[in-house]
């Protein structure tokens, strides 16, 4: 057996759905796709899924290519599902050629999926600068340099790097940094994905066509 076909078989192996995973009547659904969200997120919460806050966040450069990373939802609010990071970040110098992105939440225990895709916006100065500072002080240190992504020579620059920053917003706390950005996507398009152990997952898709036309909605098949 070849090392290639033994991992192929390993994961062959790997059980999936194995439940009990939650249920889903999409006749039941309301017509307005953020009452589902908060339904399932509050479901996942109970259920004890760890992170149920976290999401991945797709964006792509100018020339399409895709990168993915997971981040912590930050607020939802009628307007859309916001998440930060700085503007000099490589998911925020995307956004700033291609203001779209994708959000997918992943609900193993349940068997559930939750998927977006719409358009991004920068909120304000004000917004940014109050989303900043209400993170907690490890959080306001590690957004605070603004280095994300960019080439590291050692790990100890990052303790020392930390280390300073901490200084700064202990004398200052109000300290909020240029480049902070907090992003708010507003979808056009939302699925909710309930998976079932035989393979005949439930699909319903909410679409709009823009961020201020009613919703739609419909199954899908698996």
């Amino acid at each position: 057996m070849t090392e290639q076909s033994g991992i192929r078989d390993m994961l062959r192996g790997l059980r999936v759905f194995a439940g009990p995973i939650a249920e889903f009547d999409p006749a039941k659904a309301p017509q307005d796709p953020v009452g589902l969200f908060v339904e399932w997120l509050g479901e996942a919460i109970e259920a004890g899924v760890h992170e149920p806050h976290a999401m991945t966040v797709a964006t792509a450069d100018a020339d399409g290519m895709p990168s993915a990373r997971i981040l912590i939802l930050k607020d939802l609010t009628p307007e859309g599902w916001w998440f930060a990071t700085t503007t000099t970040s490589v998911k925020g110098l995307e956004l700033a050629v291609n203001p779209q992105a994708a959000l997918l939440f992943f609900w193993g225990p349940q068997g559930r999926q939750v998927r977006l895709r719409g358009p991004v916006e920068l909120a304000g100065p004000e917004e940014r600068a109050a989303d900043f500072t209400a993170r907690p002080l490890e959080g306001r240190v590690a957004g605070f340099h603004g280095r994300q992504s960019q080439p590291l020579d050692s790990l100890e620059s990052i303790h020392s790097t930390a280390e300073e920053s901490r200084a700064r917003l202990e004398a200052e706390p109000d300290l909020v940094p240029d480049n902070w950005g907090l992003y708010r996507l507003a979808p056009t398009e939302i699925e909710f994905w309930q998976a079932d152990p035989d393979r005949r997952h439930t699909r319903l898709r909410y679409r709009r066509e823009d961020t201020a036309a009613p919703w739609g909605r419909e199954l899908l098949w698996p």
